[in-house]
């Protein structure tokens, strides 16, 4: 099988010789050869001195043009490859089938994202190269897991970067639920929209730092108020919950969105686990509801915001991290002495020192002090390229404020 070269210029190779995953347009001898491509295609990159590099996808319309597939040249990536690559990142997973199964580079699959729900397969697509294998890829999956059946999403707009459609409809093969369907987590079940939540209807890279802050409700008083903003279906707050009545105290729960879908599922969620009678919710901005229980008075042994990403690009880095010092601010304003804040970042742009900065600018300008318990980031189901810092994004920070 021969693939088109790609040929790297002279002193722009050395990235791509050390390993990292991506050839960026600039680095490389654009020809009308490969301007002729099909985005996606494949392709055999070479360094300046006609060295093989690997297999790559390429797209010739985009700032990132290569992403590496494998590091032999021409690699015949059929069916077959696919299940073997797959059967790789399957042994990093968990045993219970709910789990990230393939996150991007991480797992040598760029631009392909899928999660496990169960018997269902939720996948997403963010680059050419992946669109083009789609058939192949859902074969190589359901082959691999067994699972019945596997829904695309591509309403993401990370497409849009590769000159891919967005589309709110849904791709689905085989044998899919309608409705909800149960995840289960650290011993609690909850529900997820697979077809119309957010991302693809569960966010699995916060697991272990909800099981976390759930261990921390020992601390609290044993009469509690908990406050989850930005709580989506409800992961952090419902997990809270269910570690403070563990731990003997009488809770009660606060969870406020903006999407009155989100906190519908998170009030099913809550009806499942036998909860809900201690739970409030909010359907609200994040900022007016903190502004708005701030006037209350009201305050709280542990609140929790887990924001959408503030900073989805270098442009807006300033007001980004100013948007993170403002949510530090208004949380931090209602926590009890001694109590709990946990502040999170999904922006892979800002470095963990700025968000940790930013949080504590803010901290300080609600005029409180503590400390710092715990740095947290995405479960184990979501590796992360040894050169690629793009792939740790997720930044979960964890306070006792005085």
């Amino acid at each position: 099988m021969t693939y088109e070269i790609v040929r790297l210029l002279p002193k722009r190779d050395g990235r791509a010789r050390a390993g990292h995953p991506w050839v960026y347009s600039n680095e490389l001898e654009m020809t009308a050869a490969l301007k002729a491509l099909t985005p996606g295609s494949l392709v055999t990159v070479v360094d300046s001195r006609d060295e093989a590099l690997g297999t790559y996808t390429f797209n010739p319309a985009t700032l990132i043009a290569c992403r590496k597939l494998s590091s032999k040249p021409e690699a015949q990536i059929d069916v077959a490859w696919l299940e073997e690559r797959l059967r790789q990142a399957l042994k990093r997973r968990p045993a219970a089938p709910y789990y990230r199964l393939v996150h991007s580079e991480g797992d040598d699959l760029p631009g392909l994202v899928v999660d496990r729900f169960g018997d269902v397969l939720v996948g997403q697509i963010t680059t050419a190269g992946m669109e083009l294998m789609q058939d192949k890829l859902e074969a190589a999956l359901i082959a691999v897991t067994g699972c019945a059946g596997m829904i695309w999403r591509r309403d993401t707009a990370q497409r849009a970067l590769e000159g891919l459609p967005l589309s709110h409809e849904l791709d689905m093969a085989g044998d899919v639920p309608e409705g909800p369907v149960v995840v289960q987590e650290n011993g609690l079940e909850f529900l997820a929209d697979l077809t119309g939540g957010q991302k693809t209807g569960w966010y699995y890279d916060q697991r272990a730092n909800h099981a976390f802050a759930a261990s921390q409700m020992a601390l609290l008083p044993e009469a509690c108020e908990i406050l989850d903003v930005y709580c989506h279906i409800g992961g952090f707050g419902l997990a809270m919950l269910h570690g403070a009545q563990r731990a003997g105290k009488q809770a009660r729960l606060t969870l406020v969105d903006a999407s009155a879908p989100a906190l519908a599922l998170a009030r099913q969620s809550a009806e499942r686990q036998g909860v809900a009678d201690a739970c409030d919710f909010k359907v609200s901005g994040a900022f007016e509801a903190m502004e708005e229980m701030a006037a209350e008075n009201r305050r709280f042994a542990a609140v929790v915001c887990d924001p959408p990403a503030f900073i989805k690009s270098a442009k807006v880095m300033a007001d980004g991290l100013k948007g993170y010092e403002k949510v530090a601010r208004l949380s931090a304003a209602l926590v009890r002495g001694g109590g709990l804040l946990t502040l999170c970042s999904c922006s892979h742009n800002a470095s963990l020192e700025d968000f940790t900065a930013a949080c504590v600018r803010g901290i300080r300008r609600a005029g409180r002090s503590g400390r710092l318990l715990r740095v947290g980031g995405a479960d184990v189901d979501h590796p992360q390229h040894l050169m690629l810092a793009e792939n740790s994004y997720l930044k979960v920070l964890s306070f006792q404020l005085d």
